[in-house]
């Protein structure tokens, strides 16, 4: 009887469950998901698999944010009044109404800065500060100073300014030869007045040249940079500054994801040399050189198209003196390899006048050293 009874439910609930897997079908649903078995193996693993986190920014934004500044200026421009023209010009009779009168005119801007020392001094770019008659600097504790320009180079974008203030917070300079691309990064400043607005990327390359920038190795990121950040901070994820924010690519005017910033070792030795000697003293070589590709190295017997190829040298300047030749392929710089000719430039104004660098160069199939006694960039 048991037996019977049990029969007659099983086939009942098998009834059950074909007419509700019919009635689901008729309706459109999808097929039920087949079930797999997970090995404890696979689940012990799964469980142990490690939570990816993103960067610590709030806590760098807090450390680093007090010790950067609003830098506003003002000048004035000298403006050149209406134009000499025909008075049968048809644009005569607009610019006698609109155009400015000659004399000068009061120009504003704004960028950022960061102090580097608790005594007050400032680092931010050339371009903020070039030609303004009144510099001031803004804390984040609301104080305002009046700012005095120490110096600025305008060959790398750099300014120093001193406040009269003492105790202030200062930032940790860090090590931006260490920065490895496809690191966050992050940047503080005063983008359109905004100030202290933090925002993060990561590092796109690193020793980028621009044209008519030929002593700066930038370091490219896709951080958003816009007017006003101009001088501020670029900090790595231990808290330390390892550049300065200086230019971005556009063709809008605006942010666009390719961003660029002066290394801040190149910052630190350049407000070394204006604190101390109120100029910037570079080395140079008296050569010129051009890019090196495939076919050319080829055509030296060179495995690759690394080091810069010299195509021009000054016959009264130190490299000729030493036996340097347009078509040496400058390799090694006092034992620093040149990956291409955009690295040399940088490498040799940081060299002292009047020492004796060596040269390693590829001529002629074969290599050999030179010494070369730097000589002052003019």
């Amino acid at each position: 009887m048991h037996e019977e009874s049990t029969f007659k439910y099983a086939a009942t609930l098998a009834v059950v469950v074909a007419v509700l897997v019919a009635a689901y079908a008729m309706l459109g649903g999808n097929p039920l998901p087949t079930a797999h078995a997970v090995s404890p193996a696979n689940s012990a693993a799964a469980v142990a698999a490690p939570a990816q986190t993103l960067p610590d920014f709030a806590t760098i934004a807090a450390r680093g944010g007090p010790a950067v500044v609003n830098i506003s200026v003002s000048g004035t421009v000298k403006t050149a009044g209406m134009p000499q023209m025909d008075p049968d010009n048809p644009f005569f009779d607009f610019f006698r109404r609109f155009a400015p009168p000659a004399g000068e005119m009061i120009k504003r801007g704004q960028g950022s800065g960061f102090i580097v020392s608790p005594d007050g001094v400032v680092l931010t770019n050339a371009h903020v500060v070039a030609d303004a008659s009144e510099v001031n600097v803004k804390l984040t504790d609301k104080r305002e100073f009046r700012a005095k320009v120490v110096g600025l180079d305008k060959p790398t974008d750099i300014a120093v300014l001193k406040i009269d203030a003492r105790d202030l917070p200062s930032v940790r300079i860090g090590d931006p030869q260490r920065a490895r691309v496809g690191e966050w990064v992050l940047a503080i400043g005063s983008p359109f007045g905004f100030e202290n607005s933090v925002t993060a990327g990561i590092i796109s390359a690193k020793s980028r040249s621009l044209p008519d920038e030929g002593y700066v190795p930038f370091i490219q990121t896709d951080v958003a940079i816009n007017p006003g950040n101009s001088g501020g901070p670029l900090f790595n994820l231990d808290g330390e500054v390892i550049g300065i924010n200086s230019q971005i690519y556009s063709r809008s005017g605006g942010y666009q994801g390719v961003s660029f910033a002066i290394p801040i070792d190149v910052a630190m030795k350049v407000q070394s040399q204006i604190r101390e000697h109120g100029k910037v003293r570079r080395g140079r070589f008296g050569l010129t050189v051009q890019e090196l590709d495939q076919g050319l190295a080829d055509s030296f017997g060179l495995a690759k198209p690394t080091g810069a190829l010299v195509n021009a040298v000054d016959p009264d300047g130190p490299a000729a003196k030493a036996g340097v030749r347009p078509g040496d392929v400058i390799l090694k710089l006092n034992g620093k390899d040149v990956p291409n000719s955009s690295a040399l430039p940088p490498m040799a104004s940081e060299l002292t006048p009047g020492s004796t660098a060596k040269l390693e160069m590829w001529r002629g199939g074969k290599k050999l050293e030179l010494p070369v006694k730097v000589a002052e960039l003019g």
